[in-house]
């Protein structure tokens, strides 16, 4: 009896080894926007459920189209104002070089461009040598064409991609929403299946911790875009507003803000502010730079309830491992690795 039965247990965890295999290679292709949409549907699912919910009498399917909208406002919109102003800026930057390759350059360099340090003996004398020779001026074009037309349209690609990628969060959130209520009892019910208390235990810790790290990413961007934004309005740069809402996007990634408050500092210089340039350049280091350093793991930590020190290995490794959603799967992970190890060394210490 016993011989007859192994034959049907193998075919029966083959069959669900496959289905596992099957789903985990459909989904595989969008994981990382699955993912994400989980992570915005944690953070707010509190602000859904016990907040909007109750004022729409429990009509889930118009409280989900309603938090769908305000996410579309909140995310995909700037996202769309920020390609605009983009654009708008290439454009600009394509007028200004025309008449130059049209013409030519002019005899001299603009004083501030041979007047940068170090390297402005040298850009000075490559002017002299380009404008004195067309040809090598078309030359030196022709192979600064092809980068720069790689370079945007890997640009495009990767704006078009996000766009994408944001779509599907905002679709895949949205029917989270609707239905949230029965993810988080199927959720509670396979925690407790797999771990009894500590199951339960650990899916609330996964919770509080991707909640902190959101709560470190959106307030640290939050205070480098308000900061930002003061600095470019006491030098007086034009569109600071615009330039504030692009720090903050931007600080989500490492390099972001140095790519904003760095040009404003170019642009300065190129105007013959040198006193502000420098004062910008000194307020982008210490003061808008620097809240990423010290604020966002002092956030993130004191949100998941973790030490700075793995909350610091955990965004990093995770980011290396993962990509951008590893900024959460990353502490997720460790987070839950040392709530297990604390678990066994207390059921390992002799009472």
């Amino acid at each position: 009896m016993i011989e007859e039965q192994d034959p049907k247990r193998m075919a029966q965890i083959a069959l669900v080894v496959l289905l596992i295999v099957g789903c985990i290679a459909v989904l595989l292709p969008f994981i990382g926007a699955v993912l994400f949409a989980f992570v915005v549907w944690v953070c707010t699912w509190r602000l859904y459920a016990d907040r909007l919910l109750p004022v729409l009498g429990g009509r889930d399917t118009l409280g989900a189209s309603l938090m769908t909208l305000a996410l579309v406002l909140v995310m995909l919109l700037p996202t769309l104002f920020l390609a605009g102003s983009l654009a708008n800026g290439a454009d600009k930057l394509i007028d200004f070089i025309k008449p130059y390759i049209d013409q030519g350059l002019p005899a001299n360099p603009p004083a501030w461009l041979s007047g940068l340090p170090f390297v402005g003996s040298e850009i000075d004398s490559t002017w002299h040598r380009l404008a004195s020779d067309r040809e090598e001026l078309n030359g030196a074009i022709r192979q600064l064409l092809a980068p720069a037309r790689q370079f945007a349209l890997a640009l495009g690609g990767i704006v078009a991609n996000g766009l994408l990628q944001m779509a599907l969060v905002l679709f895949v959130v949205f029917f989270l929403y609707r239905d949230g209520a029965a993810v988080s009892h199927a959720l509670l019910v396979g925690s407790r299946k797999l771990g009894g208390d500590l199951g339960e235990h650990m899916l609330e810790k996964a919770r509080g911790t991707v909640v902190g790290v959101m709560l470190g990413i959106v307030g640290t961007a939050a205070a480098q875009g308000a900061v930002a934004m003061l600095g470019f309005l006491i030098v007086g740069v034009p569109a600071a507003v615009l330039l504030g809402f692009a720090t903050f996007f931007l600080s989500m990634i490492p390099v972001g803000p140095p790519l904003i408050w760095g040009g404003v500092a170019a642009w300065l210089y190129s105007e013959g502010q040198t006193g502000w340039a420098i004062f910008m350049v000194v307020y982008g280091l210490f003061v808008i730079s620097s809240i990423d350093n010290f604020v966002k793991p002092i956030l993130m930590a004191r949100g998941a309830g973790l030490s700075i020190l793995l909350i610091a290995l955990g965004v990093l490794g995770g980011v290396l491992v993962f990509g951008f959603i590893g900024i959460f799967l990353g502490p997720v992970l460790l987070a839950l690795g040392e709530m297990l190890l604390r678990r066994w060394i207390r059921e390992e210490t002799p009472t």
